[in-house]
């Protein structure tokens, strides 16, 4: 039977692509809402699937009238982390739409008490306007962490910093499928009553991935070749707890309860998470 829940999926990228195949799967009613420029022919979306092109950045008129059309429950943006500031058109539109949850792109690592960080400026705005939302943290994407730590260009595992904090692992195949599971079987008060979603999949200090990964451990002061600055960044804050989905920045301590790493993997019972391994094929 196909879910009564109807939702709209921003964006087919990492995220957005692969969490409209799991929602499919799951029969949900799906709107995906694409930019003008639409999706490469190599990138077809399955059957049944309503696709609308509009501008979801700057259009909010455009937006709350598709909302209102298809009827849209639940929003899932799933937009690029460049244009995540963006968001607030989406928001208003979903706000004048009457929807009923709103997950913005997040998909990382905590970002709690980053006063610049775009991520929780969006989570301030979507409380100040009063639209029920989640937040998704996952840590760091598995599929990310062999380029991440230098792996897949050098053979070992380069680390900046002390590399002994413990950090959150989440396959991208895990959050789409939680997210395609709890929209469509969790009622939606529930999620935006937890706030925020704290996934993870594995958890482990990058200085522990040396065996795993069955080679030897390289500190440096920053991570040269592509995307350098942002993995020398990131690694930076890893140092600091936010890797854990359960890091308390105002406590700087690990949450319990909902609020500790993985906590909201519970809403997806029975599902085996995958591991380091499972995902790097170790």
């Amino acid at each position: 039977m196909p879910s009564s829940t109807t939702i709209a999926v921003v964006g087919a990228g990492k995220i957005g692509f692969p969490l409209v195949s799991a929602l499919a799967a799951s029969n949900a009613a799906i709107v995906v809402l694409l930019s003008r420029n639409g999706l490469p022919a190599d990138k077809p979306l399955p059957p049944g699937v309503i696709v609308e092109k509009v501008d979801y950045l700057a259009d909010t008129a455009a937006l709350e009238a598709l909302f209102k059309t298809h009827q849209v429950d639940a929003v899932v943006s799933a937009v690029a982390t460049e244009v995540v500031a963006k968001q607030t058109v989406l928001i208003d539109a979903a706000k004048a739409a009457g929807v009923k949850l709103f997950i913005p792109s997040e998909f990382g690592m905590v970002s709690d008490g980053q006063a610049a960080n775009p991520k929780n400026k969006i989570a301030e705005y979507l409380e100040s306007v009063g639209l029920p939302y989640a937040r998704v943290w996952n840590g760091m994407l598995t599929e990310f962490l062999p380029f991440f730590v230098g792996f897949s260009e050098h053979g070992k595992i380069k680390i900046v910093g002390k590399g002994d904090t413990p950090m959150s692992f989440t396959s991208i195949v895990d959050i789409t499928g939680f997210l395609a599971y709890v929209l469509t079987s969790v009622p939606l008060s529930d999620l935006s009553n937890r706030r925020i979603l704290r996934l993870q999949g594995d958890r482990a200090t990058l200085k522990s991935l040396a065996p795993l990964f069955n080679t030897t451990v390289e500190h440096a002061d920053a991570i040269t070749g592509p995307m350098g600055d942002l993995r020398t960044f990131m690694m930076r804050m890893v140092d600091t707890g936010v890797g854990s989905t359960g890091w308390d920045v105002s406590q700087q301590k690990e949450g319990e309860g909902e609020r500790a790493a993985g906590s909201a993997n519970d809403l997806w019972p029975g599902h085996q998470w995958k591991s380091i391994k499972d995902v790097c094929g170790l």
